[in-house]
């Protein structure tokens, strides 16, 4: 009986372009990019925005999902096979328009946690898979080594003095690193002599909560970069003033630490389609896109921009608008939405066991999860949606015509997908029901909008986003959280987007709930600011900025040889 290959077996006997063929792709010359060895490069965002836009009216589209489930969506598999099946439609026309994937890093978190890789999946790949999960080129150790920096700035501030009077009891910058460690989540530092520091307590995030790879994520070039790192809040003074990282000296060595690893990667999927992969923060407790940089650099030399945001569009795909561009300036032409009938049925009440069995009426009760994510994407942010199922064997006739029907009755076309199977040739229908909702929009002018006011007090943003995008009843806010906003409009930052950690498998901030609930309230549990990044951090439910390992993690699974092959990375 034939076995089906790994990912990493499907990774390693693929045959690699150079790296050069693949920027000569997009038009960028040897002198545009710096190699990490034969298959990795940088790419100078300044070469580039100093050449002609390849044209006038590219187009950026956003991959997103209905909300993941145990039974996987695919959807960074779904956005690699997208744009491979797009290119080879160009390709089979005769065109020399094309196609650039941008995708964020994967976070050695989950890597080595539960949820494993994020470089895709089968036939549907970026290439080298093992690099780009495990160091790549080193941007997130950068990320992790600004922010301990500071850190230790603002320590050998306190111990050496104190000179800006910070107190101790009201400092808010805590150490990271990319690992789910638990144990970190709360510690106490400077213990032991008087000459080993200040006695306080600590904590780590994992470093894509942090708030350094946000403004990584979201500076438009160095000097931004720059300034938004020194507009970091990191505690308040004994008389409960701000302390800033600019008053700690700090942003201008932490730039020093960012500055390569600012320029976005070049890489390439299987089918040697052009994949730029840069930045990574979590969508359920960050803003979950790839850089900006990445992104403009991406539209700057293509005709289509495929883009994905983290879990499913309840919160990537609103922090992609109401944080992304609206702080970016980037405007979005369509959007993917990606389901699996696998998925649907679980949300239906059907246990993770029995989802391969044809089950209807369990598809019937999970489509409703589907929809709010159509109707987010339509009526909250006036985006136009093609529906994308990734299809597996067990999907029966009678589901896939359940689902057609159901979405056709909402004017939204749906397309199979078996990219993992077959690569972009598996893509091609989507492709083209992509290409025909992008053409009926060409005359249109662009209904693209956010789903609040920025001028909306923070109350306000929090309630309007968890009625209209998670379809809650009301907020509550706990007596800490509101003591933190008050203190937030008396700093005069109430004016900030918002981006609301919570968890990922409900629109709500229960887990537990699946489907489209109702009747539910949002609790608000605490407040953060991230003032480099611009933005208000809404900590809902029980979600952490610092995850934990499962009780077997994928690192049991990962190993090497003595030739240095790696296996169980997935």
């Amino acid at each position: 009986m034939s076995t089906v290959p790994s990912d990493i077996a499907i990774a390693q006997s693929a045959t690699l372009q150079s790296i050069n063929s693949i920027a000569a792709k997009i038009g960028l010359a040897t002198n545009n990019i710096e190699p990490y060895g034969h298959y990795k490069a940088k790419i100078n965002p300044n070469d580039v925005f100093a050449k002609p836009a390849k044209t006038k009216h590219s187009k950026l589209i956003l991959v997103t999902a209905i909300n993941p489930t145990p039974a996987g969506e695919g959807k960074t598999t779904v956005t690699i096979g997208l744009a491979d099946a797009l290119n080879r439609l160009h390709k089979q026309r005769q065109s020399d328009q094309i196609t650039i994937v941008a995708l964020r890093e994967p976070s050695l978190g989950p890597v080595f946690g539960s949820k494993g890789g994020a470089a895709g999946g089968g036939y549907s790949q970026v290439l080298p898979m093992e690099d780009i999960n495990l160091h790549f080129t080193g941007d997130f150790h950068a990320i992790g080594a600004a922010n301990n920096l500071l850190a230790a700035l603002l320590d050998n501030h306190i111990y050496q003095g104190n000179e800006l009077g910070i107190d101790p009891k009201q400092v808010l910058w805590r150490r990271a690193v990319d690992m789910n460690d638990r144990q970190l989540r709360n510690t106490i530092s400077g213990i032991g002599k008087t000459t080993d520091g200040v006695m306080r307590e600590d904590g780590f995030d994992i470093t894509v909560a942090s708030e350094v790879m946000a403004i990584f994520c979201l500076a438009t070039d160095l000097a931004d970069l720059k300034q938004r790192l020194g507009n970091i809040l990191v505690a308040y003074n004994h008389h409960k003033q701000p302390v800033y990282a600019r008053d700690l000296k700090a942003h201008g060595a932490m730039a020093a630490l960012l500055k390569d690893a600012l320029q976005p990667n070049l890489v390439q999927t299987i089918e040697g389609t052009p994949a730029i992969v840069h930045g990574g923060p979590f969508a359920n407790i960050a803003h979950g896109c790839n850089s900006v940089i990445a992104t403009r650099v991406a539209t700057h030399l293509a005709d289509y921009t495929l883009t994905e945001a983290g879990f499913g569009s309840d919160l990537g795909a609103q922090k992609f608008f109401d944080i992304k561009c609206r702080l970016s300036g980037l405007t979005p032409d369509a959007v993917v939405l990606v389901a699996t009938i696998r998925a649907l049925k679980y949300n239906g009440g059907v246990a993770k066991d029995e989802l391969t069995t044809e089950n209807l009426p369990a598809l019937e009760r999970g489509l409703p999860n589907l929809f709010k994510h159509i109707d987010n994407m339509q009526n909250v942010y006036g985006m136009p949606v093609v529906v994308a199922i990734n299809e597996f064997s067990s999907d029966s006739d009678a589901e896939v015509a359940l689902i057609r029907q159901a979405c056709r009755n909402r004017g939204v076309e749906v397309a199979l997908t078996q990219v993992w199977e077959k690569g972009g040739a598996g893509g091609e229908a989507l492709a083209q029901a992509l290409l025909r909702l992008i053409d009926s929009q060409a005359d249109k002018p662009s209904q693209f909008r956010f789903a609040y006011d920025n001028d909306s007090g923070i109350e306000d943003k929090i309630r309007t986003v968890a009625q209209r995008v998670y379809g809650a009843q009301d907020i509550a806010i706990s007596n800490l959280a509101q003591s933190k906003i008050k203190r937030l409009e008396a700093l005069n930052l109430a004016g900030l987007p918002i981006c609301i950690a919570k968890t990922q498998y409900s629109l709500s901030d229960n887990a537990k709930l699946l489907g489209r609930p109702t009747g539910f309230d949002v609790q608000v549990r605490d407040i953060s600011i991230s003032t480099g990044a611009g933005f208000i951090i809404i900590i809902c439910g029980a979600i952490m900025k610092m995850p934990g390992l499962p009780k077997r993690p994928s690192a049991e699974l990962i190993d090497i040889d003595d030739a240095g092959n790696i296996t169980g990375l997935f």
